[in-house]
């Protein structure tokens, strides 16, 4: 899949860093995984602004790194100061200010001069004493030495080629869902960790962190439900104005001294300002997989986890757009999903009606019930004189606050985080495929041994 890795290098230098160009730096190697079969399953939904496909680049190799003193600061830059990007900032100085982690946040890097201004003005008021820097080009942040960690919080394009720069850089990563825009970038990102094994990545799915799913995947594991055979589950809301409209549009947002817009359309090319496009990127498909991997990777990647279904094999999905058809992305799908291990899994997403499905694991012998607070067994009638009943208390609280500590102690103990690559690899395939059937019709198969999609 991809070409061998090269002797490892030297710890990249600041200059190294710094004469990379912006093009250079948007150029994604996604190529290095990419088989045809899983080019041609990829949503092309504006052949002409595209930008070609890059030659496949050699697999990077991070330098080493070991654990961080218990007593020393976990030094961390964030990558995008759009809303995300500033909730995880606000969280994060909140944590530090209650004095429960040992971090700070020493450098912000943004696109836009006014949201990073605002962004570095927030991080030294709820910092006193420490030394924040702010980058209009993410290269430069990467080049510190002093810099343990990033947190990545750019629009989706951006995933793949943020998140392997900062790996090669020597920098672990809490990488903003969905993992990557596409799945060949997906790929790639998983390529580049198989040949760092030391490096972390945390993926940033927050429901990976409730205990619910936890103690469904250890009923699971125990067999208490029998063999697992048709899961659900859901993420549905709605809205008058339309979803993600509520982001708002400044006019000092323009293309300029304030705004690097060519860096911003980055792996993707060149394209006409369009202020709706970049405040509301969401909502467009060649940015976006919409509803797919903005809402439902949030509830599909800790049902699967607790499953352990393996990989997906076959992927369809349906919907339209019913309501908000100003939005090019749907705002209703239903996603059929089909595992290696012989399970389906059926998810709806919607952004025109709240009303869910509960999230549920059917088993042969027994049903796990997840939709409210607690993990709820409760025996098939065939099986009741064999399987008790019983209700598991869970904790769900805070799960945001707990993956970024998970991610900050791996950082620190150099053990391993909880979202990992390779489980957000499986569910990119599901993110990839779906998209593709929504907008192309039809179904397709993923094969794990030859990491290939096609039609089915």
């Amino acid at each position: 899949m991809s070409k061998p890795s090269r002797s490892p290098r030297p710890d990249p230098s600041r200059r190294e860093f710094l004469s990379r160009s912006a093009a250079a730096a948007g150029a994604v190697a996604a190529g290095a995984c990419a088989s045809k079969e899983v080019q041609e399953v990829q949503p092309d939904p504006r052949p002409a602004q595209r930008a070609p496909e890059p030659e496949p680049d050699p697999i990077p190799v991070a330098p080493p790194k070991g654990p961080l003193d218990p007593d020393e600061p976990i030094r961390m830059g964030i990558i995008g100061t759009g809303g995300m990007g500033n909730g995880h900032l606000d969280s994060t100085l909140a944590q530090i200010e209650r004095g429960e982690v040992n971090v700070q946040v020493v450098a912000l890097a943004d696109v836009c001069q006014p949201r990073l201004d605002e962004a570095l003005a927030k991080a030294r008021d709820g910092q006193q004493g420490i030394e924040v820097e702010g980058y209009r080009n993410y290269n430069e942040l990467l080049a510190r030495d002093d810099v343990h960690c990033v947190l990545v919080a750019a629009p989706e394009h951006w995933h793949a080629q943020l998140a392997v720069d900062a790996l090669t850089a020597g920098k672990d990563v809490y990488l903003e869902k969905p993992m990557t825009l596409r799945l060949r970038e997906a790929l790639w990102l998983y390529d580049v960790m198989r040949h760092n094994p030391h490096m972390r990545v945390q993926v940033g799915t927050q429901f990976m962190m409730q205990e619910k799913y936890a103690a469904a995947k250890k009923l699971v594991a125990e067999g208490a439900i029998g063999k697992p055979v048709f899961s659900q589950t859901s993420y549905c809301r709605n809205s008058k104005i339309g979803e993600w409209n509520y982001y708002e549009v400044k006019p000092e947002w323009q293309p300029g001294p304030a705004l690097d817009w060519e860096m911003w359309c980055g792996p993707l090319g060149s394209q006409k300002w369009d202020p709706l496009v970049y405040a509301r990127w969401r909502r467009y498909r060649k940015y976006s997989t919409g509803i797919i991997g903005d809402l439902l990777v949030h509830v599909m990647t800790p049902l699967i986890y607790a499953l352990d279904a393996g990989w997906p094999t076959r992927v369809v999905a349906s919907g339209g757009h019913y309501i908000d058809k100003a939005m090019e992305n749907h705002d209703q799908v239903n996603i059929q999903v089909e595992f290696e291990t012989e399970q389906t899994l059926i998810v709806a997403g919607s952004t025109c009606n709240e009303t869910g499905l509960e999230i549920l694991i059917r088993g042969h012998e027994g049903n796990i019930y997840l939709g409210g607070n607690n993990c709820v067994l409760r025996p098939e009638p065939l099986f009741a004189d064999d399987i008790d009943a019983k209700t598991i208390e869970c904790d769900n609280s805070n799960e945001q606050e707990k993956l970024r500590e998970n991610f900050w102690n791996a950082v620190r103990t150099r053990e391993e985080n909880i979202s990992q690559v390779e489980f957000a690899t499986k569910v990119m395939v599901i993110v990839d495929l779906a998209t593709r059937s929504m907008w192309e019709g039809g179904a397709y198969k993923f094969d794990p041994k030859t990491m290939r999609a096609a039609s089915a």
